[in-house]
Parts: C-alpha cells; sequence; structure tokens
C-alpha cells in the first residue's frame, strides 16, 4: 500500500506526457546471446514459426524476414542455422564451405566478405547473438586472449 501511495505522488507529480510515456513505453530489445552451434542449428528454417538464424563472421543474424530465400526449400537453405562465412566469402553452397574456417581464402574473397557482410547483413538483418566459438576455446573455457579488435576482419564499432 506504501509503495502504491509513493507512486501515486510521484506519477502525480509528472505532466500528463511524462506518466503516458512512463506507462506505454514499448518492451526492450531481445539482448544478444553466445549461440553454440547445436543451438544454432535448431534456428534452421525447417521447422514453420521458428526464426531462422544465420552466422557470418561470428555474428548470429535473424534472417526470418528473408523467408523466402533462407526458408525452408529455398535457394540459401543451405546456409542458415550455421556459421557460413566461408560460403558467403566464396558465394557458395558446397557444404564443404559452409563453414566459420576463413583459411586460404583469397583477398578478393575476403574482400567480398567484407562487402556482403555489410552492406547485405548489417544492412538488412537484426544481430540476435555471437558463436560461441568467437570467444570460446574448444572446451568451452573462455578465450583469455580473445580481443574483438584483433579479429580478422572484425571492427566492434561496426557492429551496433
Amino acid at each position: 500500500m506504501a509503495v502504491r501511495l509513493l507512486l501515486a505522488a510521484l506519477l502525480g507529480a509528472l505532466p500528463a506526457r511524462a506518466e503516458r510515456e512512463l506507462r506505454f513505453r514499448p518492451p526492450a530489445e531481445a539482448p544478444v546471446r553466445l549461440f553454440t552451434e547445436p543451438e544454432l542449428a535448431r534456428y534452421d528454417g525447417q521447422q514453420e514459426g521458428q526464426p531462422i538464424y544465420l552466422a557470418v563472421k561470428g555474428v548470429v543474424f535473424d534472417v526470418t524476414s528473408g523467408k523466402e530465400f533462407y526458408g525452408k526449400g529455398a535457394p540459401y537453405n543451405a546456409l542458415v542455422g550455421k556459421d557460413s562465412t566461408r560460403g558467403v566469402a566464396k558465394m557458395s553452397l558446397d557444404p564443404a564451405d559452409l563453414t566459420h574456417d576463413i583459411t586460404g581464402l583469397t583477398e578478393e574473397e575476403l574482400k567480398s566478405l567484407d562487402d556482403i557482410f555489410n552492406n547485405v547483413y548489417k544492412a538488412k538483418y537484426p544481430i540476435v547473438g555471437y558463436t560461441s566459438r568467437r570467444i570460446l576455446n574448444e572446451d568451452g573455457s573462455p578465450n583469455l586472449d580473445f580481443k574483438p579488435e584483433d579479429q580478422p576482419h572484425f571492427n566492434i564499432k561496426d557492429e551496433f
């Protein structure tokens, strides 16, 4: 009861507009999260009504709004539910290229990767998280040497 009285006193002192803003504030966006490979695999576009996620450069995007491209049976469905960085860089749907590994990519492929990452995925789709591989060791322990600014083709300022 005391809390109600205090709240009423505080709200009564606010202008009507401020009171409405406090009462009808839209919910905060969902926080980003860390995805393991098995967790990310659950968002592969195969189940109706479930979000569709795709990771590029360890950044997980919600590509559900592009369901006609990434959904079940769609042309780029092979890319979703995993980190497909290499496939995006090479513009390849070959299963061998659907991996996070960028070892051996040419300068042209790395430039293409950066262009697509920035001008397609970051420009069109919301970031919902990051792959655990990006900041954890294989055994799941934290990578104490991880520094986002040291990652190839990664700029933390550009991600937000």
